[in-house]
């Protein structure tokens, strides 16, 4: 008599609450959380797994080979023979630069007058934008920063004038050119390599890439999706033509 004076007073959920029991509508919130909680799970599992492989060592070939070219500055003889080649020595391991190429020449395409002509690529010391010159990680001393100017240059993709500090004695340095050789390479494990491949099948298997990129990211990559389409969801016959499709038709008969 008293549990259903109970029931009379109160509807399913209430007492469902008090009773403690787990109505539909928290039952399916909390397996979507749990849920939730495997995919952020997966995403942390696959950048351990991630930076594992980029942590292994180098090991050096055997066969060292060349891979095109390198061009960065160096002191000009004259200043590395100077009192001053200490000075700029140290300063030019802050604002080198360096380029490669397959190329000696270091030339690229580009059109002028409806024609292709090879130009020489640009190259010059480092230039520093206004909020690396502010920043507290800019390595440069006072003294060094003496060597620079500020210029404003026309941004093409702000639309608006930006400003740059230059370094205002180029001529110190000069460009070399040089053999880019390749003498070691990434060493390779291949039962981490294995574990990345199972995690990455697991988790394109189930379509699952777009939801953990949702939930970890805040918007999906749609356009690796189709990079990297769903096994599950490839026709057999994609991409072939009819002509195709009727002689398999007709091998198989046959």
């Amino acid at each position: 008599m008293h549990y259903n004076f109970l029931m009379e007073n109160y509807t399913v959920d209430e007492y469902a609450l008090c009773a403690r029991f787990k109505s539909k509508k928290r039952k399916k919130r909390l397996a979507k959380e749990d849920f939730e909680k495997q995919l952020i799970q997966l995403r942390k599992s696959e950048k351990e797994l991630w930076l594992k492989r980029k942590n292994l060592p180098l090991v050096p070939l055997e066969n060292p080979y060349q891979k095109g070219w390198q061009r960065n500055f160096i002191l000009r003889e004259d200043i590395a023979r100077s009192n001053e080649a200490s000075f700029y020595s140290t300063l030019l391991e802050k604002i080198n630069t360096w380029q490669f190429s397959s190329e000696k020449s270091f030339k690229r395409k580009k059109k002028r007058k409806r024609r292709n002509v090879y130009v020489e690529k640009i190259q010059t010391v480092k230039e520093f934008s206004e909020w690396e010159w502010r920043s507290s990680k800019l390595e440069l001393t006072e003294k060094e920063k003496a060597h620079f100017y500020k210029r404003e240059r026309w941004c093409s993709n702000f639309k608006r004038y930006k400003i740059h500090y230059v370094f205002n004695e180029p001529w110190r340095y000069v460009l070399r050119v040089s053999p880019y050789m390749i003498t070691h390479t990434k060493m390779v494990d291949s039962d981490l390599e294995s574990e990345i491949q199972l995690l990455d099948n697991y988790i394109v298997n189930l379509n699952l890439r777009c939801k953990i990129n949702r939930l970890v990211d805040g918007f999906s990559h749609h356009w690796s999706y189709y990079q990297n389409e769903n096994p599950r969801e490839i026709s057999p016959i994609k991409n072939k033509s009819l002509n195709i499709l009727y002689q398999q038709y007709i091998d198989e008969m046959i």
